[in-house]
């Protein structure tokens, strides 16, 4: 059965820092009238590798926690390599604000993996990673005869849901779920799974493996982002709202 009015509560289940700026996008887009309520599912715990002693000519960052984990590592006195090739824009920002010359592919590892055999780069390079990786970045890299390094320097520790989270999860009216990775797809079905009743779950997915991740939810409409960046998936939010208009 249709639901009958239109969602206004979104649940953001990003780390923290990516949530609270995903959040200021959504109030510059969308307005006041949307209730916005941040439940991280992950937060970070970084780690200290013992690094190779080796001269890298550039960085790979898959993701804004793995340009915080080279600032860390950098400011500890470890010497990293001034260039990094980013998988997308907000990395780039991030390795950039971290002291690093950022070169942004603007996709998915794909696209970064492309980028990286486009410019002729030579290796060794460092790839700086968490424990859930999307795409084999360095195995690519290493087919194509550049040389890259792997190293886990952070993990991504679950976290529960808010008792704010799982109250809006709660109510009869809809509720807007933005999914950025499959990994938070996964840890968001388990934990709204355990809430009974569920309210109706409209879901944005930043890629249809992330869509496919959120299917066991059964959500009552799902839209996939036409690219993987905030950008669109904004676009794909806005859309699940129109469509909730006069329904």
């Amino acid at each position: 059965m249709a639901t009958q009015s239109r969602a206004k509560t979104l649940l953001l289940t990003r780390p923290a820092p990516q949530s609270a700026r995903f959040a200021s996008l959504l109030a510059q887009n969308f307005g006041p009238d949307l209730r916005i309520v941040i439940a991280p599912l992950m937060a970070p715990r970084f780690l200290h590798p013992a690094l190779p002693e080796r001269a890298f000519a550039a960085l790979i960052l898959t993701s804004e926690t793995g340009a915080e984990a080279a600032r860390r590592i950098s400011a500890g006195g470890q010497p990293l390599p001034i260039r990094a090739f980013c998988v997308g824009d907000q990395t780039a920002t991030a390795a950039a604000a971290a002291g690093f010359d950022p070169i942004s592919a603007q996709g998915d590892a794909a696209a970064l993996i492309h980028l990286i055999r486009s410019r002729n780069q030579s290796g060794p390079l460092l790839y700086l990673h968490g424990k859930d990786i999307r795409g084999d970045v360095a195995g690519a890299l290493d087919s194509a005869a550049i040389e890259t390094v792997s190293a886990r320097v952070y993990d991504q520790i679950a976290t529960p849901l808010t008792a704010e989270a799982k109250a809006a999860l709660s109510q009869k009216d809809p509720v807007l779920v933005p999914l950025f990775s499959p990994r938070s797809a996964r840890l968001f079905a388990t934990e709204a799974g355990s809430i009974t009743p569920l309210a109706p779950l409209w879901v944005a997915a930043l890629s249809p493996a992330v869509a496919r991740e959120a299917a066991v939810l059964s959500p009552e409409k799902l839209e996939i982002a036409q690219h993987p960046d905030a950008a669109a998936l904004i676009v794909a939010l806005d859309k699940l709202l129109q469509s909730g208009q006069g329904s």
